[in-house]
């Protein structure tokens, strides 16, 4: 006989005070239940009901027992609804902020899509800088650049790499002379990217250290990096951001990539969302497609 099963007949047979309901309950013959019952004891080698012509009554080692067979019966419930949710379509709210650029230009394409696959999924979408506690509960699902914070109880994916570079335009470039090497940044403006009153250095890697960091003079501090782009095309100064955003103006001629030949900096993007022990279909689905699809917006 099946164990499980086995364990499923006796629990029904306690809870329900006897075989005969047991049976009932069960769709099977009252000899049956018996058998699946004597199964087990046969198997433990362990008494598990008292039972007379007018009751039955569980004995010490088969209460404990049948605590443990409703533990392990559970486990097994949630293990086949854990089997189902993962074979069905997602589907509820799936509320997301994202940075404004990334998220309008490669993040939201992606998750787009994903509603169109899924009709019965539905898109609650965000689009600012600003960052959100996952605790509050407005979110399921935070896309965010940079390296972030190790919060207890908020798990962390990377979904892309962005390669930063410098670029400048051409007549920016023919009235200041071209940089040729990080060290040489320094006779130059540059256009400055600062979120929420904070701004960082440039980076650059370096193989077996700390990557150097590079904090460019500047007069321009912007908090969006479109228009940071638009003032380098102007040739308002040097510009650090990721290719993919500069990627059509550098194609059209209108910013020239600088330091070619020294490596980018990868600047990571992650998808965070908060532990749980059951992730939701429409939250690991959605992880899931940013991971796989964006790095080809990254190129």
């Amino acid at each position: 006989m099946d164990r499980l099963a086995s364990m499923a007949v006796f629990v029904k047979a306690v809870d329900l005070g006897s075989f005969a309901a047991a049976a009932d309950a069960l769709g099977l013959s009252g000899p049956m239940v018996g058998k699946h019952v004597q199964f087990l004891e046969t198997h433990l080698g362990v008494r598990l009901l008292n039972r007379t012509t007018r009751r039955q009554s569980l004995t010490d080692f088969g209460s404990a027992y049948y605590d443990r067979c409703k533990i392990v019966l559970a486990e097994v419930d949630a293990a086949d609804a854990l089997a189902a949710d993962h074979l069905a379509e997602p589907r509820g709210k799936l509320r997301v902020t994202m940075p404004a650029h990334f998220g309008r230009h490669c993040a939201a394409p992606i998750l787009l899509r994903l509603a169109q696959q899924y009709p019965a999924l539905e898109l609650d979408l965000s689009f600012n800088d600003r960052f959100v506690d996952l605790a509050e509960g407005d979110f399921d699902i935070a896309i965010r650049t940079g390296e972030p914070e190790d919060k207890a109880g908020v798990i962390a994916r990377r979904v892309a790499r962005q390669r930063m570079i410098v670029c400048a335009s051409p007549t920016y470039l023919e009235a200041h002379g071209q940089p040729r090497s990080v060290d040489e940044l320094g006779a130059h403006q540059a256009i400055f990217y600062r979120r929420s009153g904070r701004g960082g250095p440039w980076l650059f890697p370096r193989e077996g250290q700390p990557p150097e960091a590079f904090m460019p003079g500047h007069r321009l501090r912007l908090d969006d990096l479109a228009a940071i782009a638009d003032a380098a095309a102007l040739g308002m100064g040097l510009a650090w951001l990721p290719y993919w955003l500069v990627r059509d103006r550098i194609r059209e001629g209108a910013l020239i990539e600088l330091l070619p030949e020294t490596p980018a900096f990868l600047y990571d993007a992650y998808a965070l969302w908060l532990q749980t022990p059951h992730l939701p279909r429409k939250v690991r689905v959605a992880v899931d497609a940013l991971a796989e699809s964006l790095p080809g917006f990254m190129t």
